[in-house]
């Protein structure tokens, strides 16, 4: 979690922001994160001249021999705001713009049309003192400071989308394990937050990829996909994953559910969390998605994309709100449908409403599936949980209450699952009950409710207490009267 100290120093910067005239909280982010990017790249650059400093190795870094004053630690130093102006906008600016120069790196793609929009001196110089005193070293504070910068969007957008927190994007990617041979898209990616995960889970798990050739081009360069419709947000996960370490991420401007979108059995891990209550024409729409249920709901175009796009054998953890899990119109069992009997639906873990607040009071549930195409469902998993490790109103605050461990614990050992029972948090449905239901996917469907008899006293045996009690009183009110004098 990021620290209220940290918080604060944000804050004070994005008031610079404001009070300098640039109120869009998108353009706040994109001119903040253009920053902490020109930052971590320095930050970068001294780890890799250190260690090589240390091995006694060549090191050709991402800055020229010519170009070193244009370092975060050079710039900073200069003696006015108006020299530090000049440098930043003209040489850094320019140069960061051009890091990947003319090849076709998502890089290269979305930084083109990025505009330096801080307008004074002063004000630049106020903002690169602020962000100077954050520590950006450390990966989960770099992660943190993003989440926290998002967060001040405000509100849903207008087609439903809403960022995901980032304990419940950690969540979903320890459930999927992903692999050194993974290839992991996320079809509304945002600002990256399912890619950059993944990619830090491998880096965790399997140090050992970087030193096998082929497995580490696959890591840089084919293994990270990710769409969007916004440019600002595909500028921000760009550099997002670079920071991150993933120097070539796939990463397009594309309307994942158009007809334009040919991407058939590509992947082989989904992770996402689509927009919700979106609506669409059905000419918008690939004729392909209709094809498995007929509907204009966004958050069902996505899972029957979700199954074309997934290899045999490919897996999909995503959030889908809880309509889709019992919905009562035909799309919505269409999809359910095709799910459990052409495919393997594993779990529905179902989250608190609380989850993405202040933004949204939706329900929502983490669907995890294996794409099959022959059947598969046996036994699904549900598990109910009641508290993910922050309160669950607008405030958000850290408690001590957190089910997120005993999912992945109890995920990764679904053999020890079997004799729970339907009293508990997490037991198992089969599928032949789900059918009987009408693919019904609601825990509260299935969990059933242990009702205590509570005993109360005899009626007679209360009233005498009661009349006890009043005696009692009246006694205390006469000895206070008499001590009163009255």
């Amino acid at each position: 979690m990021i620290t209220g100290e940290i918080k604060s120093k944000v804050d004070k910067i994005w008031e610079t922001f404001w009070t300098g005239g640039i109120t869009n909280p998108l353009t706040v982010i994109e001119q903040f994160t253009y920053l902490l990017f020109i930052k971590g790249l320095d930050e970068v650059e001294t780890t890799k001249e250190n260690e090589a400093l240390l091995l006694d190795i060549e090191f050709e870094g991402v800055f020229p021999k010519e170009k070193q004053h244009l370092r975060w630690h050079r710039f900073k130093q200069l003696g006015s705001p108006e020299e530090m102006y000049e440098v930043v906008s003209k040489e850094v600016f320019p140069f960061i713009k051009e890091l990947h120069g003319t090849d076709d790196s998502a890089y290269s793609k979305y930084m083109g049309d990025a505009m330096f929009m801080i307008p004074t001196a002063n004000m630049l110089a106020k903002i690169v003192d602020g962000i100077d005193n954050i520590p950006m070293k450390d990966r989960d504070t770099q992660g943190d400071l993003y989440e926290y910068l998002l967060s001040k969007i405000a509100t849903a957008g207008t087609n439903g989308q809403f960022r995901t927190p980032r304990h419940i994007i950690n969540m979903m990617v320890e459930l999927m394990k992903p692999t050194p041979e993974d290839i992991i898209i996320d079809p509304a990616m945002g600002s990256a937050g399912f890619l950059v995960a993944a990619s830090e889970y491998l880096r965790d798990h399997h140090n050992d990829l970087f030193l096998v050739q082929g497995l580490k081009e696959h890591y840089h360069k084919t293994m990270f996909y990710g769409n969007d419709m916004d440019r600002t947000m595909l500028r921000i996960g760009a550099m997002n994953m670079m920071l991150h370490g993933v120097d070539n991420p796939n990463i397009d401007y594309r309307d994942s559910l158009a007809e334009i979108n040919k991407d058939k059995e590509q992947y082989t891990l989904v992770l996402a969390n689509p927009p919700f209550k979106g609506s669409l024409d059905y000419e918008a729409v690939s004729n392909d998605l209709l094809k498995i249920a007929k509907t204009k709901k966004t958050e069902l175009l996505f899972l029957s994309l979700f199954i074309r796009i997934l290899k045999p054998g490919g897996r999909a953890a995503v959030i889908v709100p809880d309509g889709v899990l019992f919905g009562s119109s035909n799309a919505h069992k269409q999809i359910r449908k095709e799910i459990i009997d052409n495919h393997k639906l594993e779990a529905i873990i179902s989250m608190p409403s609380g989850v993405f607040k202040p933004y949204a009071g939706v329900s929502t549930a983490v669907m995890i599936f294996t794409k099959t195409g022959a059947g598969g469902t046996d036994n699904v998993w549900f598990y109910e949980m009641k508290t993910d490790g922050f309160s669950l109103d607008d405030k958000r605050s850290p408690i001590k209450e957190n089910d997120i461990s005993d999912i992945v614990e109890r995920f990764s050992n679904l053999e020890t699952e079997k004799e729970r029972k339907r009293t508990e948090q997490s037991f198992f449905v089969p599928v032949e009950e789900l059918r009987e239901n009408d693919y019904d996917l609601s825990i509260n469907k299935y969990k059933e409710i242990e009702y205590e008899e509570i005993k109360y006293d005899d009626s007679k045996e209360i009233f005498k207490k009661i009349n006890n009690v009043e005696i009692e009183i009246q006694n205390g009110l006469q000895k206070l009267g008499k001590l009163l004098g009255e």
